[in-house]
């Protein structure tokens, strides 16, 4: 089995949405090893030279927690998506082998990102969960292949909200937006669904 990876956003030395990780880790843990719950904060110790400015908290583990990294974070631009489609695809836990999401994204052409479409249904793109302006608010696909901490806290806090969205009622949207553990609804990237780039072949 791939070792399992929580990805931590550290800004000026401070664990972000702590809680949120804490209980995506436990889960894991308990569905997968049997084991009881821990808090990351004991878990993780935190550099001097990374207690100014906003870096990625890699952390590699089993039962037992095997590597913690600390990464300078880039935001990356995206401009434009393309849809890519796996009817088979599973990534319920946050596995560090990411190979199968990997080969999904070398299939975006020209585009920055990937939209990954499982039976019919809108799921996730390669580096973060999905929301989608109709409007009046913003929504996010009920059924992603991984439930991110920044959804979770969002959805906590009745800023989003679930729905069935299919290939072809995310055109119905006017906008979508990119969440993360460094993306909320206010920094996240937002584009419009015309920047969307149906799929060739299925």
């Amino acid at each position: 089995m791939s070792l399992l990876l929580e990805t931590l956003k550290l800004e000026n030395g401070k664990l972000q949405n702590l809680p949120y990780h804490n209980q995506r880790c436990n889960k894991a843990r308990q569905e997968l090893f049997s084991l009881p719950g821990q808090d990351l904060s004991e878990r993780i110790t935190i550099p001097e030279n990374c207690r100014n400015g906003i870096f990625r908290c890699r952390v590699l583990y089993s039962e037992n927690i095997e590597k913690v990294e600390f990464i300078p974070w880039q935001a990356r631009s995206i401009q434009s998506l393309q849809l890519v489609y796996d009817d088979q695809i599973s990534y319920s836990h946050k596995f560090a082998d990411r190979s199968r999401l990997e080969a999904l994204y070398n299939q975006r052409g020209t585009a920055d990102e990937i939209i990954i479409v499982k039976q019919g249904l809108v799921t996730d793109s390669f580096i973060a969960n999905l929301v989608f302006f109709d409007g009046e608010k913003w929504v996010t696909p009920a059924q992603p292949l991984l439930q991110g901490t920044q959804r979770q806290k969002l959805l906590d806090e009745g800023q989003i909200h679930e729905a069935i969205i299919t290939d072809n009622e995310l055109f119905e949207y006017q906008k979508i937006g990119l969440i993360n553990v460094f993306y909320n609804l206010y920094n996240m990237p937002v584009l419009e669904t015309s920047q969307i780039k149906k799929a060739t072949t299925r």
